[in-house]
């Protein structure tokens, strides 16, 4: 008998059955494009946190905006999920990441449902009846997630990279000088606001406008984003990213991103890996598990794509 492969390697497995295997890709978010920016914080935070790059002077960050797809020809014009991918470059030489997308809630609670999702959404695109019946069947035996896939039905299609929120989804914990733990989650807010194209607009857009787009925009000026950041009360809940935090939590801002241009290594930056793992002294995991699941299933992908596969 066979030994089964580890839940990761299935989950990059099934991704590949379901949006192709496009060599040199990412098997989520394959079609992005990376940019430079300055992320200077206000302070806010130095009270819950020791992380340098919330509490101390400005700090360089390179952010990469891509299409949720695994597949790179799914065109801009198409609703669905949009990411903001933030490496933090630290005054010691070392970095720390912040993922963000543009959805309310997370779509799964576990790595498990995770891989039942994708082989649910698999197997109905292979079956090609367009009922989705899978995906209900999914929806049934996990009624924490029918909210989500609601939100994604009003997802839209942003009209820039710049004009449409990221939130992290999962909690981390920030712990301060004292030791002291709090529960928080982040969120992007675009300087821009949002703002989404009509029926009109996306029909006369390009199927692949939105790095242009925002290439364009970044010559006439920075674009801005402010980081807010949402305190959890201790019965909030920290290891479940489909479930929302009551809107009445204490929030406050940390920082701003101002982007300014592309990089100029685009091969370089493709290549590179954003994890959320990839913390610094003053920020920690909560016991959200999907964090080290995304962790792991980056590292298939990247072992693929690095042999160009």
């Amino acid at each position: 008998m066979t030994a089964e492969s580890p839940l990761p390697v299935q989950v990059v497995d099934t991704m590949e059955q379901l949006d192709g295997r496009h060599p040199g890709y990412r098997r989520a978010h394959a079609r992005g494009a990376c940019f430079t920016g300055t992320f200077t914080p206000t302070g806010e935070a130095a009270k819950y946190t020791t992380a340098a790059h919330l509490t101390g002077g400005p700090v360089s960050a390179t952010v990469r905006y891509s299409n949720g797809s695994g597949n790179p020809a799914v065109p801009d014009t198409q609703p669905g999920g949009r990411g903001m991918a933030t490496k933090f470059h630290l005054a010691d030489g070392t970095a720390t990441d912040l993922i963000g997308v543009n959805l309310p809630r997370f779509l799964v609670a576990t790595p498990e449902q995770f891989l039942d999702l994708v082989r649910a959404l698999a197997t109905d695109k292979a079956a090609g009846k367009g009922d989705q019946a899978h995906l209900q069947g999914f929806l049934g035996r996990n009624p924490g997630s029918v909210p989500a896939f609601q939100s994604v039905a009003d997802l839209g299609v942003p009209a820039s990279f710049g004009t449409t929120y990221y939130k992290a989804l999962h909690a981390f914990v920030w712990v301060n000088a004292d030791g002291d733990r709090q529960a928080v989650r982040y969120r992007w807010e675009p300087a821009l606001g949002v703002q989404k194209l009509s029926a009109d607009q996306i029909a006369n857009e390009d199927e692949q406008f939105l790095l242009g787009e925002f290439a364009s925009r970044l010559a006439e000026g920075p674009v801005s984003f402010t980081l807010h950041v949402t305190l959890a009360d201790p019965s909030d809940p920290t290891n479940d990213a489909t479930k929302v935090w009551p809107d009445d939590r204490p929030e406050i801002e940390v920082g701003t991103l101002a982007i300014t241009g592309e990089v100029e290594d685009q091969a370089h930056w493709a290549a590179q890996i954003f994890d959320p793992t990839n913390l610094t002294p003053g920020i920690e995991l909560s016991d959200d598990p999907l964090p080290n699941l995304r962790h792991s299933a980056y590292s298939v992908s990247y072992d693929r794509r690095s042999h160009g596969e």
